[in-house]
């Protein structure tokens, strides 16, 4: 039995889908104003193991998640460097997707990207002004909280005395409202050069709240199951996006909220002012393995605060190094034929907890603490000589399914053969003896990115695995 803890209810509750055998989930994407760090990788990751998790119980599932190419930083950002939004935030996108890939992450089954729904966002505000929950003021549009009684229900925060509303004004930022609270559902342009899009509503550019809820609806209905993201969006970005989904619609928006805890960085929250505010790109570049920094990121259940350090990350890149190495040792076995009962009962009694741990919220750390012991009582079978043929087929699909949720082993294709290897080390001496050290530098990295570590010696080049 599948279940969930529901930010709305506080409770831990059995997942039930919309559908019966299909689950349908949202996850708040990236803002591409710079690499992705790797608090966000943390979230990614989180919900790349939902969606493979989804899939290992059998459900059929829909993966949407957004893409915010449209606010405040990137049109900073691209008016600073004299690029359009689309030109700017190309590279960013670019790099995403390769982090992405190399993390392990499997591609969403819908990447809508904020710009390129601007209709159905103007559409959803119209509703919204047409049945009183939002108002014009100076040419913004704004959300009237005082319209929807339950605004809190998801964040537990009570507005009771808080909420001015009537008619007063409150001079707010720049703009009047009615209501400190009451958000930017449509912004008027500050200046010519801002970016801006021609509606009947007059023209402007979206506020953040509402690209969610109208790109999460457009492409999973007015409700949906599974509403995944940061416990920093949970307010103001999710409660936001309840009150108008729901004020448009009067409908349920979603029914199970999940929400990804903190990563901390030795302890302090990361910040480029504090200077340990680290890209995977950053990590990468330093040798971190991207299978040492998935483990790592995964380790801790998404629901506790997650602590990054460099020796923790050395310790993933250890222990996976030791899976592949288990995963090697049990594939070159030749074992008898026949099958070891008390082997194929510990095979079993595996993967039950490993099941019962993904059950129960996500818990990946139990889930990877059944893939741990289930390793060493192999190990000790293969030390004694009682692996079986039969055992060894069983291990080897139990660990490919584990693999399909955790993806710690490594896919063979991502893993170089020493002919691969050799090739573009070769490839780099020659670069270097024409003088080309960029392109020799290049290659360098490709291969520190694959886990070859390269030593120039006097003797040669010499290289080893990570």
């Amino acid at each position: 039995m599948l279940r969930f803890h529901n930010t709305l209810t506080g409770q831990l509750e059995e997942f039930r889908p919309m559908r019966e055998g299909e689950a349908a989930f949202y996850y708040c994407g990236p803002t591409v104003w710079d690499f992705g760090h790797i608090g966000n990788f943390r979230s990614a990751i989180a919900a790349d193991v939902l969606r493979r998790y989804l899939k290992f119980k059998g459900y059929k599932v829909t993966h949407v998640m957004n893409i915010t190419d449209v606010e405040d930083r990137i049109i900073a950002k691209s008016q600073e460097a004299k690029l359009s939004i689309d030109e700017y935030t190309a590279k960013y996108i670019a790099a995403l997707w390769e982090d992405a890939d190399a993390l392990g992450l499997e591609r969403p089954d819908i990447v809508p990207r904020a710009t390129r729904h601007i209709p159905e966002m103007v559409e959803l505000i119209e509703k919204l002004l047409q049945n009183n929950h939002a108002y014009k003021s100076d040419g913004s549009i704004y959300y009237r909280i005082s319209s929807f009684p339950d605004y809190g229900k998801l964040s537990k925060i009570n507005f009771a005395g808080n909420i001015v509303g009537g008619s007063e004004r409150i001079k707010t930022d720049k703009y009047e409202k009615e209501d400190a609270r009451d958000f930017a559902l449509w912004k008027e342009p500050a200046s010519e050069t801002e970016p801006a899009w021609d509606a009947a509503i007059g023209r402007g550019r979206p506020g953040w709240h509402i690209e969610c809820s109208a790109m999460s609806m457009k492409y999973l209905g007015e409700t949906f199951d599974i509403h995944m993201g940061g416990v920093d969006l949970i307010f103001p970005h999710h409660e936001n996006e309840i009150a108008q989904s729901e004020g448009a619609t009067g409908k349920r928006f979603v029914r199970y909220w999940l929400h990804i805890e903190h990563l901390k960085v030795e302890g302090e929250t990361m910040s480029k002012s504090k200077g340990n505010y680290y890209t995977f790109r950053d990590l990468a570049a330093k040798g971190y393995s991207p299978l040492g920094l998935r483990y790592f990121l995964l380790s801790v259940p998404y629901r506790k605060q997650l602590n990054f350090t460099f020796d923790a990350v050395r310790g993933a890149e250890k222990t996976v190094e030791s899976l592949r190495d288990f995963q090697a040792r049990l594939s070159e076995a030749k074992p008898e034929a026949g099958m070891n009962e008390e082997l194929h009962e510990a095979t079993m009694r595996a993967l039950a907890e490993f099941e019962a741990g993904m059950d129960d919220d996500l818990n990946t750390s139990v889930a990877l603490a059944a893939v741990h012991n289930l390793t060493r009582e192999v190990n000790t079978a293969l030390a004694r000589r009682r692996l079986r043929a039969d055992n060894q087929r069983e291990l080897l699909d139990l660990i490919k399914r584990f693999d399909s949720v955790l993806n710690i082993f490594g896919d063979e294709q991502r893993q170089m053969v020493d002919s691969e290897v050799q090739t573009l080390i070769d490839e780099r001496q020659e670069a270097r003896r024409r003088r080309e050290f960029a392109r020799g530098d290049e290659i360098r990295d490709q291969l520190a990115q694959r886990g070859i570590i390269l030593e120039d010696t006097k003797d040669g080049v010499r290289w080893k695995r990570r």
